[in-house]
């Protein structure tokens, strides 16, 4: 089993980008120019290393290779993405991957792209790139080329001393659960070996209420990999788990002024077999809630007051500041109950949300996560 803290800590020690690894400072693939130029570095990758493993390490200086990190990013359904705009599509796994130096609410990103052999185009025109056409990498860049030879496959003996020099062992396992046990000692932390093998640990503040338990600030993080599979500083999670299983149930808050309830927004169960092999099945069971449209016009028309008071610096009132710390989430109800012009508000509102704190901006985020999900289901 790869421990992937110390794959990518190869790739950034001994590889320059090139025909099967890249870095990025970071990604947002929310909106089509993130989504475009994503799409475009995957297709270039999968062209041009067709027999191996490729890899975009996410939340690295190009200059130095300083490690800064990114948000946690939890789309299961990023596979959905890439089948819809790409044909002969790679497989492609996006993983979060924690190191000790970064606060708690960053780590890396790791997207492994594996080829299927044939040749990777995308299916339809997005931003600014054209249905048909075909990138592969020249030197570190991804560009478009037209296809007219056979790639000779160059990298097989690379890829692999990159992956077995980053084999897990025993001492990386203990390090890893000793280093999370102590890290989250506020949180009711714990593991849990599973097949003799699997060694998952997780934490969170509990919350009895009245039959069930609820956590929040919930992390879990798989040892042997090292890799996060969950956090949250925010959502109510249920988890429980078996012999053979560890489910997780992330509920999300929502609601109009002072009504508020949670609603389930995806189960995740990971299943470990006898094999040495785990597979993580996530299921969005979301039913957005509905309200009534001459509130949610009122709440739009508020809402759209408050952001041109913010384009305008234009003070606000004590009742716009407890309105607009439920601007984003009020956004995407809004959204979900046929108001499409919502998510484009949304959008602009982004820049004037970082600026005015940090809270907000949270929230914002949170939003934004909530209804990529949604979406790509």
């Amino acid at each position: 089993m790869i421990n992937k803290r110390l794959l990518i800590k190869n790739l950034l020690a001994h590889n320059d980008e090139n025909s099967f690894y890249d870095k990025k400072r970071k990604i947002d693939i929310s909106f089509k120019e993130g989504k475009a130029k994503f799409l475009k570095h995957v297709c270039a990758l999968s062209n041009s290393n067709p027999k191996n493993n490729s890899f975009i390490v996410i939340g690295v200086e190009d200059e130095d290779n300083t490690i800064t990190g990114v948000d946690f990013f939890d789309d299961s359904k990023i596979q959905n993405l890439i089948n819809a705009y790409l044909t002969n599509p790679p497989i492609v796994q996006y993983e979060n991957i924690p190191f000790p130096h970064l606060p708690d609410d960053k780590v890396v990103g790791l997207v492994t792209i594996r080829a299927i052999d044939e040749i990777t185009s995308l299916r339809k025109n997005i931003w600014k790139y054209f249905g048909g056409s075909v990138f592969f990498r020249d030197g570190s860049i991804s560009m478009p080329k037209v296809f007219d030879i056979e790639i000779k496959d160059v990298n097989s003996k690379i890829v692999s001393a990159i992956e077995n020099h980053a084999q897990n062992n025993i001492q990386l396992t203990l390090d890893g659960v000793f280093d999370f046990m102590n890290k989250r000692n506020d949180f009711n932390p714990q593991y849990k070996v599973f097949k003799e093998y699997f060694v998952l640990c997780w934490s969170g503040d509990r919350k009895p209420l009245e039959d069930e338990v609820f956590f929040s600030r919930v992390d879990i993080e798989l040892i042997n990999e090292q890799v996060r599979l969950f956090y949250s500083t925010l959502d109510e999670v249920s988890i429980s788990y078996t012999e053979d299983s560890f489910t997780i149930i992330e509920y999300v808050r929502l609601g109009l002024q002072d009504a508020f309830k949670y609603y389930k927004l995806e189960e995740t169960i990971i299943h470990f077999e006898n094999n040495a092999h785990y597979s993580i099945e996530a299921n969005l069971v979301f039913q957005p809630p509905e309200f009534d449209k001459k509130v949610l016009h009122h709440i739009y028309n508020t809402n759209n007051a408050i952001l041109e008071k913010l384009e305008k610096g234009i003070s606000l009132t004590k009742n716009d500041e407890l309105d607009l710390q439920n601007l984003s989430a009020s956004y995407l109800i809004c959204y979900l109950n046929g108001f499409e012009d919502a998510l484009l508000k949304l959008e602009y509102a982004k820049p004037y949300m970082k600026k005015h704190n940090n809270q907000l901006y949270h929230s914002y985020k949170e939003t934004i996560r909530i209804l990529r999900k949604v979406r790509y289901s």
